[in-house]
């Protein structure tokens, strides 16, 4: 496969990333909250709510992605997948690493950290890319699983701090 054709459309990935995940995090309103725009977009100010802006752009890319280029990618599902959980596991480190530093959140680092975990993550999937083996049906369950996780728990939140709505600071510091 092309190098060039593979990262520019890890390129167009990030960047549509970047666009879908801002506005969902503004449909679930817009929508005047519609029980299904809910299931993929930010309902609320938590960190999982927040997730999904990251997680369902990047797993639609990696469904388009399949079709325009991946299906002559052994890897490509694997990589994506990686790609993901990458991002994903940023957000959550960093967020609460600094707001537990900090004492408190603020909603200029955490637009910044969507936008770099989004590019951390498409860069980790380009580098693994024709670099990585693995399972690619172990990697659709995970993707599958992440998924149901996303819609559930956005009607059945179990009691933990990562389902907490966060006060929104707009202050620096």
């Amino acid at each position: 496969m092309n190098k060039n054709k593979i990262k520019n459309y890890q390129i167009f990935s990030t960047i549509f990333t970047f666009i879908l995940g801002t506005l969902l995090h503004f449909t679930y309103k817009w929508s005047g909250e519609n029980l299904i725009i809910a299931s993929f977009s930010a309902i609320d100010e938590s960190v999982w709510e927040h997730l999904k802006l990251l997680f369902f752009p990047m797993l639609l890319t990696t469904i388009i992605g399949y079709f325009y280029i991946g299906k002559h990618i052994h890897n490509f599902i694997c990589s994506k997948t990686v790609g993901i959980i990458s991002a994903i596991l940023f957000v959550i480190v960093f967020y609460y690493t600094y707001s537990g530093i900090l004492g408190k959140n603020i909603e200029i680092i955490d637009i910044g950290s969507f936008f770099v975990a989004t590019i951390l993550g498409e860069y980790i999937a380009y580098k693994l890319i024709n670099n990585f083996k693995c399972n690619t049906k172990i990697a659709i369950c995970f993707l599958v699983i992440l998924t149901i996780c996303f819609i559930f728990f956005t009607y059945f939140k179990p009691d933990l701090g990562i389902y907490e709505e966060k006060a929104r600071n707009l202050a620096f510091f």
